[in-house]
């Protein structure tokens, strides 16, 4: 797969991460992930999501993954580790097979692609990076398996999140329910391509 996947329209590019972007990375999920929990949850169940599930050490172990892709959005020009512009999104695929009642109901019980991750920094959004992220992430997809499922979870409160997967040919298929530091959230499962 190329290094360089995509162009947005505001100079940046889309690219493959690299154990030189976790640190990065880490700091953007920890400023993008609070923004995406529904109403009530409280902050230190966020607090302890974000540090022992978005930890530098997870992004190293996802960037170096056989069975995963973690592509980085940047401003163009800048490159792992490169110091002054910091990453503007991120996206995490994962190739497995669902845990999870719900989804295993909604895409199966084989392997499946998880778009487990997808997250644009709040001065990026409108301006074409999210997009340009999403079509990245949906052209490096079958890399992990050719013809796999391709789905992810959103809360079911995040009726833009939702809006932005239906634009992308996502449509809500199950729910299942997932946990940020000890609390139980319901979400939606999506699959693309479904109708």
């Amino acid at each position: 797969m190329p290094d360089d996947l995509t162009t947005a329209p505001h100079a940046v590019r889309v690219r493959r991460a690299t154990a030189d972007d976790a640190a990065a990375l880490a700091d953007l999920a920890a400023v993008t992930f609070p923004l995406a929990c529904p109403p009530g949850t409280s902050p230190d169940a966020i607090a302890e999501h974000v540090a022992t599930q978005l930890s530098p050490e997870r992004f190293r172990a996802w960037a170096a993954s056989a069975d995963g892709v973690l592509l980085v959005v940047e401003p163009d020009g800048a490159g792992p580790g490169a110091a002054g512009d910091a990453p503007v999104g991120y996206a995490l695929l994962v190739r497995g097979t669902p845990d999870d009642p719900g989804v295993e109901a909604a895409v199966g019980s084989g392997a499946a692609v998880e778009l487990s991750k997808i997250y644009v920094h709040p001065r990026a959004q409108g301006t074409g990076v999210a997009s340009a992220l999403m079509r990245a992430a949906l052209d490096a997809a079958p890399t992990l398996g050719e013809g796999l499922t391709v789905w992810l979870g959103t809360n079911v409160l995040n009726a833009r999140a939702q809006a932005f997967y239906r634009k992308h040919g996502f449509a809500v298929v199950g729910s299942r329910t997932y946990v940020v530091g000890g609390e139980e959230h319901s979400d939606v499962v999506m699959v693309h391509g479904a109708s």
